[in-house]
């Protein structure tokens, strides 16, 4: 179907940060398949684990324990504030899990007959029909009408926005069940979290009893620098979802929760495919390698190494570049309003420099690249990304 406005490139094969097309035209990868190809291309700890894993089983129902499952959620448990995890295939999944979780919450603990999660405008959450309407951009709803009821919406980082709706929707008892939230808004355009915003949000949802969930699908598994977007905030959620980077590539999501917020009962949800041996071997090796290879502090120093250059070429084009913002391997350049030049045409216009980056709302160009790309990657990048704009001078 044309769901998809794909770009004029068939890629073929890829070693790394480098993807190869048909033509056998090599690209520096600055996409990353959208923050999922966590350790590049045709990684080879990530290859022999799963072949080794093939030669042993694929996949086999949640009916069974399935030991790579239980290994990746111990490690998961032991990495974060979580202490239960329930494995699906995607992000939006694992939101949608997140949602019912929430209102079950908050029938079971609070008696509320009709829940509501307040979100965030500039959110973005999924393609499912839920996690579509709990998205805050009005595009992403339209044609799609009726969307699910029980979602409204309060300004990012805006504490008194959020204050005031939750006291409308509160007018007449308490109805918010939860509030779900990204640490960066990524698809709304590379926004970073404020950490007083978040500790006094944190400090609302505690006084009103509201669980408080973050959407790290994005930011999770080392992107910012952090194993979690939430530790750069000071606080915890009750609950919060992965899924992207988790799999270094391969399909798999997880919705992590504490122990107070665990209220699915057998039954409750499931996912044929959610939590596979293949997909979780994936997870595995990839933490594992991300811990081996230290490649949090490398994030920490690549990502500084990214953003100084994204200022040096703002100073270059002031023109067409309003602003810089971004966490470790999250980065976004901003485009000022004023110019003809979009995000969208410069992802086409980046091509000729044979440089894969990828848009964030019409006016931000995202650049999300593998965690183990290296100094000189870097450099290249910050060149194809200048020989781009002086194009448009």
């Amino acid at each position: 179907m044309d769901t998809y406005n794909r770009l004029p490139i068939s890629i073929t094969r890829g070693k790394g940060c480098w993807v190869w097309d048909q033509e056998g035209k090599r690209y520096l990868d600055a996409v990353a398949g959208i923050a999922t190809c966590t350790l590049g291309h045709s990684d080879n700890a990530v290859r022999r684990s799963l072949i080794k894993q093939l030669n042993q089983i694929q996949h086999v129902s949640n009916l069974y324990q399935i030991p790579e499952q239980e290994a990746l959620a111990h490690w998961l448990v032991n990495h974060s504030c979580a202490d239960k995890v329930f494995f699906c295939n995607s992000g939006a999944e694992a939101n949608e899990a997140a949602i019912k979780l929430a209102r079950k919450y908050a029938h079971k603990k609070r008696k509320i007959d009709r829940p509501v999660i307040l979100t965030a405008t500039s959110s973005f959450h999924g393609r499912t029909l839920a996690t579509v309407s709990a998205t805050g951009q009005p595009r992403y709803h339209k044609g799609f009408e009726p969307i699910v009821e029980g979602f409204e919406f309060f300004n990012y980082n805006d504490f008194p926005s959020f204050e005031t709706l939750l006291e409308q929707v509160d007018i007449n008892g308490p109805r918010v069940a939860a509030v779900l939230i990204e640490t960066v808004q990524g698809e709304g355009g590379i926004h970073i979290g404020s950490e007083m915003f978040f500790q006094r949000l944190k400090e609302r949802c505690l006084k009103e009893k509201v669980l408080l969930i973050f959407d790290e699908v994005q930011t999770g598994m080392g992107r910012t620098g952090n194993w979690w977007g939430y530790e750069h905030l000071g606080i915890e959620p009750d609950a919060f979802t992965i899924a992207k980077g988790l799999g270094g590539g391969h399909a798999i999501g997880a919705l992590m929760v504490k122990q107070h917020a665990d209220v699915f009962e057998a039954g409750d949800h499931a996912s044929t495919f959610g939590g596979n041996p293949f997909a979780c071997k994936a997870g595995i090796t990839v933490a594992t390698e991300i811990e081996r290879r230290n490649l949090l502090m490398e994030v920490n120093h690549r990502g500084s190494q990214l953003k100084e250059g994204l200022i040096a070429l703002m100073k270059l084009f002031p023109k067409q570049i309003k602003e810089v913002r971004g966490l470790g391997l999250m980065q976004g350049l901003v485009l000022k309003e004023n110019t003809k030049l979009t995000a969208q045409l410069f992802v086409k216009a980046a091509l000729d420099q044979k440089l894969l980056v990828v848009a964030a709302g019409p006016r931000v160009i995202r650049m999300v690249p593998p965690l183990v790309i290296k100094r000189n990657e870097v450099r290249d990048l910050l060149k194809r990304l200048e020989v781009t704009f002086r194009n448009y001078e």
